[in-house]
């Protein structure tokens, strides 16, 4: 097996990260935004760079649902047509960022102090990076007359930042057989829980949160604002079930997953009981956001209309809910949940579906499961393995949903808690530790070899 942590390995999965990150592949959730058209001819060269431009151990395939959208799959055929295949999807799009905050070059991809600066470095252009050039080491074996057992894919993903539709879930919906879906891997994992003491666990994630969008509209009277006497304000029934929809309180959900992640941390009893009923965040510090979202279902308001003229009152009005259901939470569930929140006001208003999927969710158990295991053990031996559940989306589901397994793998240094790994979604002046490109350089080398077979190793 190769050292761990090679230092030829990480400087190729550093260099290519920056690239990525310099492509500046914004996502703004319309449809022309984005262009990962940048990222895919970059991982192009990347594999050609190494290859030779007309390599046939690597087949290459594009996809492009709308302009400049491109999604780019690499695929080694393995040996053994028995043998497992994995397939790696990296999504190569950042969201946008809020310029005047940022204290670096969002797009300068600056390594200050050993760490790597710029939008995409955490989520997930450094996975996307590892990833390809894990992958393009196993294609330069191939073609020297080595190929892995089982088929290994890479694909550098579009659009995952608005949800797929222009990527991962286009090609599940109008491409499915073009790799496969039976094992996947994405974001993200391998961050580490703050253990009671001086304990660890490390954090592997198996499963999403769905989605169930809903807009509530609601209805008053017109008239010129110089005269409201007599009529029925939209603005105010609007402000009210806002109101009462903001102090929806659902159930803990204290599933087979949420009663493991508590037990991780080693609390006192009556702490560990608190937590189990849904009580208590505050002791898990900065992980209380993340920890209520992944034991309850969440509804947030997150927009409002009303009006448009300041001397006309609106007869129409509306609200949208950003809400995430918990596997086996349906969607009529949830709209029986909101009626019964908005009580005497039900009728009132009429609730509208926009977006909406079920959660998904991989078992602890089988074969990839328990080659990430394995590997984790590899780098900390010893340390417990925590499944949890993502309280965002990610191109995993898709595979999912066709029947394959998905999980988030990555791997941090031992002083990166899961809280400060989250932190850094979506943030100013996001950041990667170079330490932390190198362990999930290595991690995915080590997990690809002994899945698939590389090298002389032997898939499990």
């Amino acid at each position: 097996m190769t050292d761990r942590t090679p230092t030829e390995l990480t400087d190729t999965t550093v260099d290519l990260l920056q690239q990525l990150i310099r492509n500046a592949c914004v996502n703004d959730l319309t449809a022309d935004s984005g262009q990962e058209v940048r990222n895919a001819e970059t991982l192009e060269a990347f594999f050609a760079e190494a290859l030779g431009e007309d390599s046939s151990v690597v087949s290459v395939r594009r996809f492009e649902p709308h302009p400049g959208r491109v999604s780019v799959a690499f695929t080694i055929a393995g040996s053994d047509p028995s043998a497992e295949p994995l397939t790696l999807l990296g999504h190569t799009d950042v969201v946008p960022v809020d310029e005047p905050k940022w204290t670096k070059d969002p797009f300068g991809a600056e390594l200050i102090d050993g760490r790597i600066y710029g939008r995409g470095a955490m989520d997930m252009l450094f996975i996307t990076a590892a990833m390809a050039a894990v992958t393009r080491e196993v294609a330069i074996e191939a073609q020297a007359g080595n190929p892995p057992r089982g088929t290994l894919t890479f694909v550098g993903c579009a659009d995952e930042e608005a949800r797929g539709g222009l990527g991962a879930g286009w090609i599940s919906q109008n491409e499915p057989e073009a790799f496969s879906w039976r094992n996947c891997l994405s974001e993200t994992a391998g961050s580490h829980l703050p253990v009671v003491g001086d304990g660890d666990a490390i954090v592997v994630v198996v499963g999403e949160k769905g989605a169930a969008q809903r807009r509530l509209t609601v209805h008053g009277d017109a008239g010129h604002g110089s005269a409201p006497y007599g009529r029925e304000m939209t603005v105010g029934l609007i402000g009210e079930v806002a109101r009462r929809l903001a102090a929806l309180e659902p159930d803990v959900v204290s599933d087979e997953l949420w009663q493991g992640y508590v037990r991780a941390f080693r609390f006192d009893p009556e702490t560990e009981a608190q937590l189990l009923r849904g009580e208590n965040y505050e002791a898990l510090g900065d992980l209380a956001r993340y920890s209520h979202a992944m034991s309850h279902l969440a509804a947030s308001p997150t927009v409002l209309r009303a009006g448009g003229a300041i001397n006309v009152l609106p007869s129409t009005a509306y609200l949208e809910l950003d809400i995430r259901p918990l596997p086996g939470q349906t969607q009529e569930e949830i709209d029986e949940l909101l009626r019964n929140a908005l009580g005497d006001l039900a009728d009132r208003v009429t609730i509208e579906h926009l977006i909406t999927e079920d959660a998904t969710v991989s078992p602890t158990e089988g074969p990839l499961y328990d080659a990430i295991v394995d590997t984790l053990d590899e780098f900390f031996p010893g340390v417990p393995v925590v499944p949890t559940i993502a309280a965002g989306g990610s191109d995993l589901r898709f595979g999912r949903r066709l029947g394959g397994v998905g999980y988030g793998f990555a791997l941090h240094a031992r002083e990166r808690s899961f809280g400060e790994v989250l932190d850094q979604l979506h943030s100013h002046d996001e950041y990667i530790d170079v330490e932390d490109v190198a362990l999930t350089a290595a991690a995915y080398r080590s997990l690809v070899r002994r899945f698939v077979g590389v090298g002389g190793d032997v898939a499990k």
